[in-house]
């Protein structure tokens, strides 16, 4: 049977030291038989002496219940329940190094989410040698040669950023949701929520640059300091959701409604810094659009979704371009702007755009018309307030009907939330029930794999590697067969994006938090980076220590004077940092308690009594002053709130909460727990605040509401916050996916410290109430903690397993007479109820045992200072009990780990010996580098890799094309490294992955030309003289191995003749 402690408890005396030894465990759960009531006096009177209503003295009051004076030095003994360590109460595992996961580069070290208001970061994206991100006020990027160093001489960064690697801001713009890499233009482009495509140069100007914290206050203002954009248009009405850039250079951008618009690549020039020239130039882009909607629309029918258009995936060896949205996927031929296939989540739905006629210019003029003609009339003929309203309800009725007619194609269980292309073209698609599909270049479907039952979040590809992200954080490394061979938690929340640069893939979670992976994990440089970081655990560990004050008090649906709030609160918040309170029946009353379960379920909470206790504990702690309301939650007449100094604010975030009803059939909050979690120096802290159920017999179900408040209260985002901080904090970040962490465990599991605090309701049992009361007036608190039916079912591990709670040494708070003073208050109406500590502040911290030192393997080591009831207190039938914890925190110094990191990287021979090995090229040779074609020639290139060990991947790009005139002098040249092949030539496979010391041949082939009748039906004059012309053409190949992004080329020139 499980056992429980006091640590350390005093010896007894010896008289009660021989009776305790006769003494059995018992537990309460069952109705016990009457036993018999020990007693330290060997009569009782009949008249006690708690019946003299007397001013309490020094002797009456011991210094545990007396008006406070100052804090002691050290902490009194604890009661710890049995059965903690296990299951549901198993402790967070924490440690400095976790060993079930690679060592990872913190870029930017979870932010507190109320110090992102207006940045939160959307999504990532790598170029050779930066790292940009969009966020709401525009991007940001860093340089990755900086990534292990810190801010010194670079300014102040801003607040929530202090420990972030050196990063550069744009001037401020709308949002921005998704970024394209133009490596070859040096360009990074971003689309926005108000529908603009923006250029950012990858090297900016030095005077450009705005690290994060240079002048807060200007980089606030629309247009502030920070880098400038380039040349940016009006892509769509609504947000740019994706982008995606094709083998001619041309951008394709998706955007609400299935909206999808091609912008090509001649019109797309960066214009000079002259205001004239940049209005040209976005003149020309937006006038250069193809909308690909309009194209395949006949008779206001589309055969495309209108859902948003959140991926777009360019596959450039075959000239193809993939958008999709949650439910459904189009392919198109990226160089006729054709639509080739429609797909739902299952497969192909149509077969291709030849079935579809083509465009009707009439029907498409009409309704431009009528679009362009409906703004002027929208004042004129505007619906009535009630139309609107009718309208309103008749959509969302249709809206209902349609998705409960779709089936299983809406079903939610499978919505694709993650899409990308691998370098040979093959499409994968992840869905919210965890199931990967991959699908060939032409959209059929090739296999299924599932390693994770998580929802898919995001997916990226590279070299013969797919990463996968999952909602729980996690992710996995697959090869491409699907195969899986490793996987890690990588973050505490859902991971929304993952990048590839430079030796690391980049993970971005939704809180904001990115972490660089080394692209060869798991491999045998993890070890040796956890080895070298675990020696130096002292050099990255901060130690803080907070007093927490945390008080309860069962109102009785009355309010407090001054006085009583001063004294239960006011008399010792001087000394702590964070106060915690928690309050039953604030107002209870069956209309109230209606009237706040409708509140509920529609997602509001408070009431004007709630609102009174808030504002009058506030003015009793110096809120403004010293303090500041960190957050609130109430369900019916419960209420908890948390206040902190304004110098620990800084530290204090991430503020969510939760409600849960345990009364009448779990709906009603006569009874229940509200709860608030928050970050305190990037540790977990909760503080729960219960009313279980009343009466003496009710064990069993007051057992059962604080199972039920354990295992089921899930916390989100406050209804209402304290701060205006909390309560304004954007939502774009907040993923649909939530703050999973490990759906099997309760959301309290994963907290490094939790307070449990309230009228628990527990009762002396086997005692009457004058034996209770004598026992009371003569001060034998031990003898009536063996009564206690809450110690009881501890010592039995049935409930608050492993939890801790200071040796009671005050008088029981439950039940007294209001306004009547002193110990001989206790109720003495009819019914006599037996005192009682029903008033309860327990704890739980990260220590297995009691003597743990705190560190980062046992990061919040807590002890109690004073644990009292103000017995002076007369405002309720309950007396308000308080107790002060003061509690060391270990906590990471992600800045001081990441330069440690640095150091490792180049000091450590086995580190920097594998980082080297990692960084080459494996060697290639090609078989010939000058090629002559005529028509319908075919010659085969070889590319053999050397390496014995690693694979090597190949890309073939066409970075030069000349046509050449008969005086043999070049007539036309393009050298965009994006162009794609002309239309004559065809090189097969243009990518792949050759096997260590393989050889792979490549077939380089004149194509067919057409006849001139079929270019006189439908290709310009231009086309018609390319594929006519002799040309030359000069291929790159481009080589990279599997864990770098470092790449070797060799070119290969190609002539086309016709002589």
């Amino acid at each position: 049977m499980p056992t429980a402690d006091i640590s350390p408890p005093p010896p007894p005396p010896p008289l009660q030291k021989q009776q305790r030894q006769q003494r059995k465990l018992k537990s309460y759960s069952q109705p016990l038989p009457r036993s018999e009531i020990p007693r330290c006096r060997s009569n009782l009177k009949k008249k006690h002496s708690l019946d003299e209503d007397r001013p309490l003295s020094s002797v009456d009051c011991p210094s545990s219940f007396s008006t406070y004076s100052s804090l002691p030095d050290e902490p009194i003994p604890e009661f710890i329940g049995a059965g903690g360590g296990t299951g549901a109460f198993r402790l967070p595992p924490r440690a400095a190094i976790h060993h079930g996961r690679p060592p990872p580069v913190e870029i930017r070290p979870r932010p507190l989410r109320e110090t992102q208001t207006g940045t939160f970061l959307r999504a990532i994206a790598c170029t050779a040698s930066h790292l940009w991100a969009a966020q709401e006020c525009g991007v940001r990027f860093w340089y990755l040669r900086e990534v292990f160093e810190g801010w010194e001489g670079r300014g102040r960064p801003r607040i929530g950023d202090e420990e972030t690697a050196p990063f550069r801001m744009s001037a401020r713009t709308a949002p921005a949701l998704c970024l394209l890499v133009d490596a070859e233009r040096g360009l990074v482009w971003s689309g926005h929520s108000d529908g603009k495509i923006r250029s950012w140069r990858m090297q900016q100007p030095a005077e450009q640059q705005q690290t994060a914290g240079s002048s807060p206050e200007a980089s606030r203002k629309e247009g502030g300091l920070g880098f400038k954009e380039g040349l940016s248009w009006k892509a769509h009405r609504g947000a740019v959701l994706s982008m995606a850039m094709t083998s001619y250079g041309e951008i394709w951008s998706g955007s609400e409604g299935g909206n999808i618009r091609v912008w090509p690549l001649q019109a797309m020039k960066d214009p000079s810094n002259c205001q004239w020239k940049k209005d040209t130039s976005v003149a020309l882009v937006e006038r250069s659009c193809i909308d690909l909607r309009s194209l395949v629309t006949v008779a206001g029918e589309c055969p495309l979704s209108t859902s948003n258009v959140t991926y777009l995936l360019s596959d450039n060896s075959r000239a193809k371009v993939w958008s999709g949205s949650s439910l459904s996927f189009a392919l198109w031929d990226s160089r006729r702007k054709e639509l080739l296939r429609v797909f739902d989540i299952n497969g192909p739905v149509e077969a291709r755009s030849d079935t579809w006629p083509s465009q009707d210019l009439n029907v498409v003029d009409e309704a431009k018309a009528k679009v362009s003609s409906g703004s002027k009339k929208e004042k004129s003929h505007a619906p009535s307030f009630l139309q609107r309203s009718r309208n309103a309800l008749v959509g969302a009725a249709d809206a209902v009907r349609r998705v409960a007619g779709k089936g299983a194609f809406g079903d939610d269980n499978k919505r694709a939330e993650a899409m990308t292309i691998s370098l040979d073209g093959i499409i994968w698609t992840g869905y919210t029930n965890g199931l990967l599909v991959q699908w060939d270049g032409n959209g059929n479907k090739l296999q299924e794999v599932q390693h994770h039952s998580a929802s898919v979040t995001c997916l990226c590809t590279f070299a013969s590697k797919l990463w996968v992200g999952y909602a729980n954080g996690t992710v996995h490394v697959l090869d491409l067969e699907g195969y899986l061979i490793g996987g890690w938690v990588a973050h505490n929340g859902p991971i929304i994006k993952m990048a590839v640069g430079g030796l690391f893939l980049f993970t971005l979670a939704n809180h904001g938090g990115i972490r660089g992976w080394y692209l060869a994990s798991p491999g045998p440089l993890d070890n040796a980076l956890q080895l070298e970081l675990a020696s130096k655990e002292i050099k990255y560990t901060k130690f803080e220590n907070i007093k927490i004050l945390a008080g309860s008090w069962n109102v009785g649906q009355g309010r407090a004077s001054h006085d009583s709030l001063i004294t239960w609160l006011g008399s010792v918040v001087s000394e702590v940092g964070m106060v915690i309170v928690g309050l039953q029946e604030v107002e209870m009353g069956a209309g109230f308690l209606a009237v706040s379960a409708a509140k509920e379920s529609v997602g509001l909470e408070g009431s004007s009594y709630g609102q009174w206790w808030l504002d009058n504990v506030g003015k009793t702690l110096g809120e403004g002053a010293s303090f500041e309301r960190v957050c609130s939650r109430q369900l019916a007449g419960l209420l908890v709130a948390v206040w902190a100094r304004k110098n620990l604010k800084p530290h204090v975030g991430d503020v969510d909460a939760a409600a849960v009803p345990c009364g009448l059939g779990r709906a009603i909050g006569n009874k229940g727990a509200v709860g608030l979690r928050m970050r305190v120096y990037d540790r977990i802290m909760c503080f729960v605040n219960c009313h279980f159920a009343a009466h003496l017999e009710a064990v069993n179900r007051r057992n059962a509401d604080f199972n039920h408040v354990y295992q089921s209260m899930v916390f989100t985002r406050p209804l209402s916050g304290g701060s205006s901080a909390t309560a304004s904090a954007s939502n774009a970040q907040l993923h649909r996916w939530g703050s999973v962490i490990d759906k099997g465990r309760p959301d309290l599991s994963e907290a490094d410290m939790i307070v449990f605090l309230g009228d628990f309701n527990y009762r002396l049992h086997g005692i009457g109430y004058d034996e209770a009361r004598d026992l009371v007036s003569q001060r034998c608190f031990d003898w009536l903690r063996d009564k206690d039916q809450l110690q009881a079912e501890m010592r039995a591990g049935k409930v608050l397993q492993g939890f801790r709670e200071g040796q009671i040494v005050f008088p029981p708070t439950y039940k007294f007479q209001r306004h009547q003073t002193g110990l001989a208050g206790y109720d003495c109406s009819e019914k006599k109820r037996i005192p009682a500590w029903c008033d309860r502040i327990l704890y739980r911290d990260n220590r297995s045992v009691s003597l743990s030192d705190c560190s980062l393997g046992c990061p919040v080591a807590s002890s109690i200072l004073q644990y009292e009831a103000c017995v002076d207190v007369t405002d309720s039938d309950h007396k308000p009990v308080r107790c002060i914890f003061s509690v060391d925190i270990a906590r990471l110094d992600e800045l001081s780990r990441r330069k440690l990191h640095g150091e490792i990287v180049v000091s450590s021979k086995k580190v920097k010996s594998l980082l080297e090995e990692y960084r080459n090229v494996p060697e290639t040779a090609v078989s010939i580098t000058d090629i002559i074609l005529r028509n319908q020639d075919t010659s085969i290139l070889e590319i053999t890799n050397k390496c014995p060990k690693d694979k090597a991947t190949f890309e073939i790009l066409c970075e030069r094309l000349c046509d050449v005139n008969e005086d043999e002098r070049s007539s036309r040249t393009h050298s965009n490294g994006v162009l794609g092949f002309p239309n004559w030539l065809k090189v097969s496979p243009a990518v792949g992955i050759i096997k260590p010391g393989k050889t792979i041949e490549l077939l380089v082939q004149h194509e067919n030309l057409r006849t001139l009748e079929d270019f006189m039906d439908d290709a310009p004059q231009s086309q018609w003289t390319e594929d006519t012309m002799d040309s030359e053409v000069i291929l790159t190949i481009k080589v990279t191995g599997s864990r770098s992004t470092k790449s070797r080329t060799h070119q290969i020139h190609i002539h086309r003749t016709f002589k």
